[in-house]
């Protein structure tokens, strides 16, 4: 299993080499997005008009997907058997295309509610997320109309992920009786909403995607609206800011033992994991945790065993200049990097269908180590339609909310706003083994 774990990464590193940067101001790296939203709002429809517009469809592949003599878009994303046949998405999917501009990854999210947990995990890789917006279910005749619950939730869980960019794509505005009094209606809805919860929208643009308006080609002057179309857009959006600047963090994911080495001057072993912070190079000092034990860094080889200094999230391959006790689920931090801690406070987006109550033990997965956490206490619980913070005894399914818990063991945190793979955890059921909810770190 692990070996298996590092052979994924190595792929995704072998993808990325071309985008080694994956840093602010890089819009030459693959770029990978998720459609979210709330169901029939039409993403699946709207990847499978991508992936077509923009010739990454074979022939075959279209005629496996008609319906009643017509082209069924959705269906190039709905790989499941039960997706096919109940016309919903559960699982995401992703799909690969490019543009002569750049490549894009895809994930296409569940919208129902039930399959919350789906959507997180999906965003929290996410360097973008398009949340689109069915016009035929709102009131879009209203200026002051109410956006769907799983509108907002979307939005707001794409926010607490820190997505780096975020769009609104208003969608089957072809079918209302006035798009552009429709349009200026919804996207006033989004805006004030945005505000209020604190979210920066990169854009808002009209869309059918059954249709393909403003998907792949721009359709100047519907809904009076001049910009790019969506596919424009994303070409150049910027990929997520990596970690370049802190200290050094790596968490060890597979240990590998040298076959024979004659070499003294350093351990005769090699630490393997995606380095989540700063840039791992011979000569630094590191401490092991758990344990505290210090060395010094003799050797890193990037994920092709080139000796080079390996920046975050790229893997990288550590040897020490001597023989240390460290562990797959171990860290190597530099000086700076984190402050362990035994208390979190986090905010929680709970996944589990068993609601979250005060002194519940999870197990708690920080990088690739597992600890016992306790939920102290339930600080209060996010309203998504009012936005308001109120007092609760206890989360319910796909809630969001703010807690505190005890570890078992010390973890090397930072606040999530700084740091999204030093800030997050991911809590699990003792007993089912169940993934029960993200857990984003605001201070410890």
């Amino acid at each position: 299993m692990i070996a298996s774990e590092l052979t994924a990464e190595v792929v995704l590193e072998g993808s990325r080499r071309d985008g080694e940067s994956r840093s602010s101001g890089d819009h030459a790296a693959a770029l990978r997005f998720i459609t979210c939203g709330s169901v029939d709002d039409g993403k699946s429809t709207l990847i499978g008009r991508l992936l077509v517009d923009s010739k990454a469809v074979l022939q075959d592949q279209l005629a496996g997907v008609q319906r009643s003599g017509q082209t069924d878009l959705a269906l190039l994303t709905d790989g499941l058997s039960a997706e096919r046949e109940q016309g919903i998405t559960i699982d995401v999917a992703y799909r690969y295309f490019a543009t002569p501009a750049r490549k894009f990854i895809i994930g296409d999210a569940p919208g129902h509610e039930q399959y919350t947990r789906n959507m997180v995990t999906a965003a929290s890789g996410a360097d973008a997320a398009v949340v689109l917006v069915d016009a035929t279910k709102l009131q879009w005749g209203n200026p002051g109309l109410e956006l769907l619950p799983q509108t907002r939730r979307h939005a707001l869980l794409a926010n607490l992920l820190r997505v780096p960019s975020i769009v609104f794509a208003i969608n089957k505005l072809d079918a209302v009786e006035d798009p552009t009094v429709a349009f200026n209606n919804i996207r006033g809805a989004l805006a004030r909403f945005a505000a209020s919860a604190g979210i920066t929208v990169r854009a808002t643009l009209p869309i059918s995607a059954l249709k393909g308006h403003n998907v792949v080609q721009p359709h100047p002057g519907w809904c009076r609206y001049e910009g790019p179309s969506l596919l424009q857009l994303l070409e150049q959006l910027d990929v997520a800011a990596a970690d370049h600047d802190a200290p050094a963090a790596v968490p060890v994911q597979w240990v590998e033992k040298f076959s024979s080495s004659a070499d003294t001057s350093q351990g005769r072993r090699i630490f393997w994991g995606r380095v989540a912070a700063g840039s791992v190079q011979p000569g630094q000092t590191v401490t092991v945790l758990p344990g505290g034990r210090s060395a010094v860094v003799a050797q890193v080889l990037d994920h092709v065993r080139r000796p080079r200094a390996v920046g975050a999230g790229h893997s990288a391959g550590i040897v020490l200049d001597r023989e240390v006790d460290v562990s797959r689920g171990d860290w190597l931090l530099a000086p700076g990097a984190a402050q362990p801690s035994r208390q979190l406070s986090a905010t929680v987006a709970w996944l589990d269908d068993q609601p979250l109550v005060a002194g519940r033990v999870y197990w708690a997965l920080h990088g690739h180590r597992w600890v016992k956490a306790r939920v102290q206490r339930i600080v209060h619980r996010l309203d998504i339609n009012t936005l308001a913070e109120a007092p609760a005894g206890e989360l319910e399914p796909n809630a969001i909310g703010h807690v505190e818990l005890a570890l078992q063991e010390p973890l090397a945190v930072r606040p999530y706003e700084q740091s999204r793979v030093l800030g997050s955890l991911v809590l699990v059921d003792t007993a089912s083994h169940r993934t029960a909810g993200a857990a984003l770190v605001r201070d410890a």
